[in-house]
């Protein structure tokens, strides 16, 4: 436990850190470095399930989608769909000479299945935090809605263990994640709301004007039920691989894949309910 508070509070220092001096450009870089190194984390797992994923390409093209929406609105280079479409095109070809007859669909499906739950999925965290011409909410505005929606999907995670560990009797997924409790997910979805209203409040003048405290809760709770699911569904893959954690990169959290899961289907969740163009 000790491991894993340190680890969080060195990230949100980071996380701080860097909004702090490079604003928009660092909080995108830092989206794209966390989705190809999340991607490479997940092409492991793949596998070891042998699916037999191209990983150094895969990356490579998991970093262009994600950081897509920014490059084109500032350099107005391809957007997502070209480049993933482009993608396809070339493991489709690969397939032919670098696979075994018997992995080639499984080599094909998982390197693609990677670029859009990791590299698409994550793309919306650099959708929120890109500018556009026009815009109705300011640069700051946007960075410190990214900074809500990581803090609601985080703090479920602390708030369903700490409910958990402490009123935990009944079991919510005993064959994918044994430990989470329905007590614990009660707990982790309160826990958000109160972190989006804290942090709406805090944020208040810079958020779009209907972003009140009472609204963020109501938005965060939606926002922390798909974050528990987004974890259990890297609990399926990590048990198909047989794998406890994803990486030992961040002690007492595991890997990028363990620290990004819970963001993977909640930042495109969060830029529908933000309404942001």
């Amino acid at each position: 436990m000790g491991k894993r508070i340190f680890s969080t509070v060195s990230l949100w220092l980071l996380v701080f850190a860097t909004l702090w001096f490079f604003r928009t450009t660092g909080a995108v870089v830092m989206a794209t470095l966390i989705s190809i190194l999340t991607l490479r984390e997940l092409y492991q797992l793949l596998a070891a399930s042998g699916l037999a994923p191209f990983h150094r390409l895969g990356m490579t093209f998991g970093g262009l989608i994600t950081i897509a929406p920014w490059l084109h609105a500032r350099y107005e280079l391809p957007a997502t769909a070209h480049v993933l479409a482009l993608a396809v095109i070339v493991f489709a070809i690969r397939i032919l000479s670098e696979r075994e007859p018997q992995t080639r669909v499984e080599a094909l499906a998982s390197t693609v299945f990677g670029l859009v739950y990791v590299a698409l999925m994550l793309q919306y965290l650099v959708r929120i935090l890109t500018p556009l011409a026009n815009d109705t909410i300011t640069p700051t505005g946007r960075l410190l809605l990214c900074v809500w929606l990581i803090a609601v999907a985080k703090f479920c995670d602390v708030g369903a263990l700490l409910s958990g560990m402490a009123f935990g009797r009944h079991k919510m997924a005993p064959v994918i994640s044994p430990k989470k409790t329905w007590e614990g997910a009660i707990g982790g979805v309160l826990v958000s709301m109160g972190v989006g209203a804290l942090v709406a409040w805090l944020a208040r003048g810079q958020l779009p004007h209907h972003m009140t405290p009472a609204i963020a809760a109501l938005l965060a709770a939606p926002i922390a039920l798909v974050a528990i699911v987004s974890d259990l569904v890297e609990s399926i893959i990590k048990r198909r691989a047989a794998i406890k954690d994803s990486g030992g990169g961040i002690p007492g959290i595991g890997g990028f894949f363990d620290l990004s899961d819970s963001l993977l289907l909640t930042a495109p969740l969060a830029y529908f309910l933000f309404a942001l163009p």
